[in-house]
């Protein structure tokens, strides 16, 4: 029996800066599939005009363009902010129906995925504490609708931290199989990116999202059970295909080896350039499926004797 192959999608973050100036939203989703992509993630905030409540002309025409480009939607990004900078934090009660409008949301668009991000409490990413009892409480709302909810595992926050021991914890005792882990793959980088974000200090730069923490492949190994959906971050693939950040043929290699047949979605966070994000996504989907073949390749070849010369 073959085993299963990895999925690939692209996030519309990837295409921050050409978004409603380059490219409208049918333009970016035939980009999508242009690079043999099956899968979109959207943020809800940035992406869906009217924001919570789109027009149900948009919501039509979003169906329409999925249906014309042969796209599935994957992963929907919002955002809980329990903490108010300068303002009263949200009661769990307010945390709960943000929660629930967007997952009524996310399903109505059909993603089967969503990504809330709550307001945190440290440097390292800790969530505010009310993020369980918000999620628990729309377990069964997620379940009715199909819908997994996936906190995001996020540099500076590794893999081996209390953040992920927590979620892992909720998981074994809720036994619900709608609340799984997103890994971002930023938790992998092993240099330093140079890349600037409009809106971000350079104590920002230099202190948090870019700096490489290495997260080991035996890390990610031990919580592949629990993952729910991968984004594929990265800030810079060459001409030759060759990321300095990201080691890509060890998390593929991670991936194939323990049989993750989920999404890898493409997140571009390097300099925001006109066009760049694009061809960015196109290199990097170039990147990941040779190494991809090259891996099961090499697998095959290990279980059933030599490899045939080609």
């Amino acid at each position: 029996m073959n085993a299963p192959s990895l999925k690939y999608g692209v996030s519309l973050y990837s295409y921050t800066g050409d978004m409603n100036t380059v490219l409208t939203l049918d333009d970016a989703m035939a980009e999508i599939a242009s690079v043999g992509a099956a899968g979109i993630e959207i943020l809800g905030e940035s992406n869906v005009p009217r924001y919570p409540e789109p027009a149900p002309a948009w919501i039509d025409q979003w169906h329409g363009l999925l249906d014309r480009h042969g796209l599935e939607p994957t992963n929907y990004c919002s955002w809980v902010d329990i903490g108010h900078t300068g303002g009263p934090d949200l009661t769990t009660e307010e945390g709960v129906a943000v929660l629930r409008r967007d997952i009524e949301l996310a399903a109505t668009l059909g993603f089967t995925t969503i990504r809330p991000k709550f307001g945190v409490v440290s440097m390292e990413l800790d969530p505010h504490p009310a993020w369980e009892p918000i999620v628990e409480a729309n377990l069964d709302l997620a379940a009715d609708h199909g819908v997994v909810i996936c906190p995001e595992i996020h540099a500076p926050t590794p893999i081996k931290h209390r953040v992920v021991d927590d979620y892992i914890a909720f998981i074994e005792r809720t036994g619900s199989p709608n609340f799984r882990l997103m890994i971002d793959t930023g938790i992998f980088q092993r240099e330093a990116s140079t890349a600037v974000q409009p809106g971000v200090s350079e104590e920002g730069h230099k202190g948090g999202w870019m700096t490489p923490l290495a997260v080991p492949m035996s890390d990610l190994v031990d919580v592949l059970p629990y993952v729910g959906f991968i984004q594929a971050k990265f800030f810079d693939i060459d001409d030759d295909l060759v990321d300095p950040q990201i080691p890509w043929r060890e998390i593929v290699e991670t991936l194939v080896t323990h049989g993750y047949d989920g999404w890898l979605s493409s997140e571009y966070e390097g300099e925001r350039i006109p066009y760049r994000g694009q061809e960015q996504v196109r290199r990097q989907h170039a990147l990941l499926r040779s190494l991809e073949a090259e891996v099961r390749a090499d697998t095959g070849s290990a279980q059933g004797g030599q490899r045939p010369r080609t």
